[in-house]
């Protein structure tokens, strides 16, 4: 069975089995008492005989796009024959007569007049009806009516993370909701996370959002098993966020888990096993290739070749592997990845007793080898009424995580072998004839997959929490929580010593390993009235008080030279290698908090927010941080003069907001403003050194909170029962932004300072829309599309216009991150106009112009090449994002499509990911074969060269050429799926089964030339790659 994210009026908690009875028993009684109080006449058998074979026995099976629904009404018109649907949506009705019309209804359903004629087996698909329809949103400390909304708050159902083989919430969510970018971060086991941004970069500092579980900082975002969400909700915008104060400026995101609902137990298993590959591996140059173009270069340059005719022979027919190898690199370090996934979920209980149950496995092979996770998780809900004014919850959480990274032997992780199998020529081969490796200076990372070099991991997340809720008075409720977080993380590094012959090695073993703990304290008082006056006048008020403890530890030891590489205990090393280091901190969080929300007739919408924050990590005259909101909205569609359109605008509501958020979480240090005082450095008295203490950096006290101003317009509509629109335009400006302020060498203290100095600002625009519709009681489909676009925009830079770093800007009036780089206008065709244009315009980088070189253009026009010609060229940060679900359903197959993507963003890519023509060291791209010479002038490519010599070189000249466009579309999600029919699974005592084929990140569409991953940060792409993954999994409901 289905459930679908709306309130308890529409199918949650619905079915009651004890309600269920008693609806029939009451329509059976009234059928009864109808037929007691009648008088029937007299009529003869034949008469009988007549009447009975018009009347027949009828089963009815009601249903939405999703699945049967339970406790449905349906009943002969005129008549009290009828009864509610069963667990598998299903009702039998005797004596209906063949001309008999049928009325089913459901809350949050439009009805339908169903005719009987000759059927037996009737199937009736309802369609909701948006206008009854009130989808219930968790917000800030409660929960509220859609329709009653006044700030920007996107929802993300259950449904729409299920049947997905993907092992973390934050790459499940990308392009599901307008404003939220999410840029997924890398394949790694038990690492791969993505990062999230709302409506933009708000600071130049950390700008995650706030996540929280069923309340609660947990930490887990990318552990918890999405078969325990029940909905998120994403909290946007000052009139949403500001009930959390100083840790909601970068947005909020809310996830509630599932609980338990009154009637029988549930029992409900979800499985899948997948396969997985690296989506994205650049294609790079044979052995063949490789060495004649090498050759052609050492040549041109007046040096002699490295190969001979006869070893480029060999290369070429591949009959010398030991000497001559074509060793492809990748192939030894990645893998098709087996994942494994299992869910076990039991919900029941009674009126007084609700509770949920659930356990969860995930089996995981990377895609890289020696990476491995298996995490194992629990998690349970319960509620229980104590007595009529007196209710407990309780919510308890764990997850266990074992992972792993493959792990060079003097260090580095995963990028190291990422980064040489990029490098690596593939004349080098894997093993020699004799069994020894072939190396570079770096080593080989296929020997370190042989030694089995790895860093392993293990974390320990426990959360738990305990609330009590006393109705003191009708509509006044007090509710107390107090909350447990913890966390354990475990790493241990030990670098294997590798020989990969006799004389090149690295080494010797050695072991560093940390244990990282942090714990979460938090206590919640909340007081709750809710008052109607008049029937007119709505009225809701909440005020709160929290306290939150934080603190955290770390350990790190080390030791080297190990007896042996199985020897992996810290004490089996040379003790006199040994080093310590360890330090805690910790930070607390006083809030006062309240909400008033105001409507009359359900037209007019009001809403103030506002919180009081204070927090130990500023002095004591700048920790209390005050965060107000002011909103408002008004449903046009419930006026008297918009009467005319109910039959085709169900409804349409204007709304507007204002609010002011904080950022306390913008920097890692916990105490900003406190100098600290360090230990070991030496100063003479008297001729000899003594040991002393010293302040090494600058602090200020009055460091405070980076605030972050938001106020928008927007509207909700839903129109012809089966269209919803939204949009909204936005306008965010951060101001007191943390930044490092350079200080004077004259001050006695080096480097920089923190301040509060900074400002930037996020506008745009999100819409979303969606479309479901049945056709008939097989078919039906559904669309459902978003788009957001932003712009950012740096204001002030501590009085300094610009801040540049490499091939990025912070420049006043340009995008957070923009790209700097001189601008390339094609190539030069012939070595003749490139020394033409250099003696015009001069050259500031050592090596000439020649033919096939990038062009770099004089942009200021002062008729000479310098600093001053860099422009900028894009942003790291996407102006836009997209995503699009297309849906569709036959009888019981199921098919749906998502899509998603970005435009307006730019990558900046360095040397490694296209090679060099360096020897040993580095392995060019197959993009060197369209290389322009003077027999391929049409080429876009630019010439071949050695090394660095060349303005082309991407980390010689920063040029547009390499800040390429990284915009792209992504078929992020594919899913096919079949429920099995019921006359199937009921004789198996199944209600529910359906099996499902699904994969993910199968096609990506982008105008790269070389085959990189879009949304992989600028550099050298030494990261993790994400997967392509093919999933077939099961959902079984008993």
């Amino acid at each position: 069975m289905r459930q679908s994210l709306k309130s308890t009026n529409k199918r949650e908690g619905l079915y009651n089995p004890n309600l269920a009875f008693l609806t029939s028993g009451l329509l059976l009684l009234g059928s009864a008492n109808v037929f007691a109080a009648e008088t029937l006449p007299i009529h003869d058998s034949h008469e009988v005989a007549s009447v009975t074979q018009k009347n027949k026995t009828i089963t009815v099976t009601v249903r939405d796009a999703n699945g049967e629904l339970i406790g449905a009404n349906v009943i002969v018109k005129g008549t009290t024959n009828g009864n509610v649907t069963d667990m598998d949506g299903r009702v039998i009705l005797q004596d209906v007569p063949a001309n008999a019309i049928l009325e089913v209804s459901y809350i949050g359903y439009q009805p339908q007049n169903v005719p009987v004629k000759n059927q037996t087996d009737i199937q009736v698909v309802l369609s909701e009806d948006s206008k009854s329809l009130e989808e219930v949103v968790v917000v800030g400390y409660g929960t509220q009516a859609k329709v009653n909304l006044t700030g920007a708050v996107g929802t993300i159902s259950k449904d729409e993370l299920l049947d997905r083989p993907v092992t973390n919430v934050s790459s499940a969510i990308q392009g599901l909701t307008p404003g939220v970018t999410v840029t997924s971060g890398t394949g790694r086991p038990g690492q791969d996370g993505s990062t999230i941004r709302v409506r933009g970069v708000g600071t130049m500092n950390t700008a995650d959002p706030y996540i929280l579980v069923d309340g609660i900082e947990t930490g887990t975002l990318n552990q918890i098993d999405p078969n325990d969400i029940e909905s998120m909700s994403v909290l946007k915008d000052a009139a949403s966020a500001a009930i959390y104060g100083s840790k909601a400026a970068n947005g909020v995101i809310l996830i509630t888990t599932k609980r338990g609902k009154s009637g029988k137990p549930m029992v409900s298993y979800s499985g899948n096993v997948s396969v997985s590959n690296a989506s994205t591996l650049i294609d790079r140059l044979s052995s063949y290739d490789y060495a004649r173009l090498y050759n052609q270069l050492l040549v041109g340059n007046g040096a002699s070749p490295r190969f001979t005719d006869e070893d480029l022979r060999l290369f070429q027919n591949g009959s010398d592997p030991y000497n001559h190898p074509n060793t492809k690199w990748t192939d030894y370090v990645y893998r098709t990845g087996f994942m494994h996934k299992h869910n076990l979920n039991v919900s029941g209980g009674s009126e007084d007793v609700k509770y949920m149950a659930s356990a969860g496995f995930i089996g995981q092979e990377g895609t890289l080898k020696n990476s491995d996770r298996q995490q194992f998780n629990m998690r349970t809900n319960l509620d229980v009424k104590l007595s009529k004014k007196f209710d407990m919850r309780a919510n308890m959480a764990f997850i266990h995580n074992d992972y792993s990274d493959p792990n060079a032997s003097y260090g580095g992780g995963y990028t190291q072998f990422i980064w040489q199998s990029n490098r690596m020529a593939p004349w080098i081969p894997y093993k020699k004839e004799d069994g020894t490796y072939g190396s570079i200076s770096d080593g080989n990372p296929a020997a370190w997959i042989d030694i089995d070099s790895r860093i392993y991991y293990k974390q320990q997340n426990f959360s738990g929490s305990l609330a009590f809720d006393y109705e003191i008075l009708d509509g006044l409720k007090f509710t107390l929580q107090g909350a447990y977080v913890t966390n354990l993380k475990e790493t241990k590094d030990f670098r294997k010593e590798c020989w990969y012959d006799a004389v090149n090695y690295h080494g010797p073993d050695q072991l560093t390993e940390k244990v990282d703990r942090w714990s979460r304290y938090t206590l919640d008082a909340l007081l709750n009235y809710s008052k109607t006056f008049n029937n007119d006048h709505n009225f809701k008020a909440m005020a709160g008080y929290k306290l939150e403890s934080y603190d955290m530890r770390r350990l790190e030891a080390f030791r080297k030279q190990f007896p042996s590489n199985i020897v992996t205990d810290i004490n089996g090393g040379d003790s006199s290698t040994q080093t310590n280091s360890g330090y805690s901190r910790e930070q607390r969080l006083l809030s006062y908090f309240g909400r008033l929300n105001y409507d009359y007739q359900g037209k007019y919408l009001f809403e103030v927010d506002f919180r009081a924050d204070a927090s130990s990590r500023f002095a004591k005259d700048y920790r209390w941080g005050y965060f107000p909101s002011f909103s408002a909205g008004w449903r046009v569609s419930e006026e008297s003069f918009m009467e005319g359109t109910k039959d085709w605008l169900q409804s349409l509501k204007l709304r507007g907001s204002w609010g002011l958020l904080g950022n306390q979480d913008a920097v890692d240090d916990y105490y900003p403003y406190l100098p600290t005082l360090y230990i070991g450095k030496n100063y003479p008295f008297g001729g000899v050194l003594h040991q002393g203490i010293t302040v090494v950096s600058h602090k200020v006290n009055t460091i405070t909170w980076e605030k972050s101003t938001n106020w928008g317009i927007g509207f909700d509509a839903s129109f012809l029962n089966e269209f919803m629109l939204s949009a909204e335009y936005y306008n965010r400006k951060t101001s007191d932004i943390i930044m490092n302020i350079p200080v004077s060498d004259t001050f006695g203290i080096s480097g920089t300072y923190q301040d509060n100095k900074g400002e930037l600002r996020n506008q745009g625009v999100e819409v979303s829309l969606s479309w479901n519709h049945s056709f008939n009681d097989d078919w039906r489909m559904g669309v459902n599309a978003n788009f957001s676009y932003n712009k950012n925009e740096l204001i002030d830079l501590a009085g300094v216009d610009e801040i540049i770093d490499g091939y990025t800007i912070n420049r006043v009036g340009s995008p957070f991150q923009s790209f700097y780089v001189y601008e390339a206008d094609g190539l030069f065709q012939s070595d003749e106009e490139a020394a033409a244009y250099e003696a015009k315009y001069g050259n500031p980088w050592s090596v000439p112009f020649k033919g096939g070189d990038i062009k770099i253009k004089d942009t200021d026009g002062d008729g000479k090449l310098s600093a001053k010609d860099r422009v900028i060229k894009g942003s790291q940060q996407p102006k836009g994002t997209y995503g699009l679900t297309l849906s569709g359903g036959y009888k019981n197959f199921d098919l749906s499509i998502f899509m998603q993507g970005v435009t307006g963003v730019s990558r900046y890519y360095t040397r490694d990911v296209v090679g060099s023509f360096i020897g040993d060291t580095s392995h060019p791209s197959t993009n060197w074969l369209d290389a322009w010479s003077p027999e391929n002038k049409n080429s876009e490519w630019p010439r071949l060269f050695l090394e660095e010599n060349s303005v082309s070189a991407p980390n010689k000249v920063y040029s547009s050429f390499w800040c390429m466009n990284a915009n792209y579309l992504r078929i992020k999600n594919i899913n096919f799926s079949y429920t099995l029919p019921k006359s199937f699974t009921n004789k198996l005592g199944i209600a529910n089964a359906k099996v499902y084929y699904t994969g993910e990140n199968l096609f990506t569409f982008d105008s790269l030339p070389f085959n990189a991953d879009p949304e992989a940060a600028s550099g050298n792409l030494d990261i993790y790659p994400i997967s392509k993954t093919h999933s077939f999994g099961i959902n079984v409901t008993f």
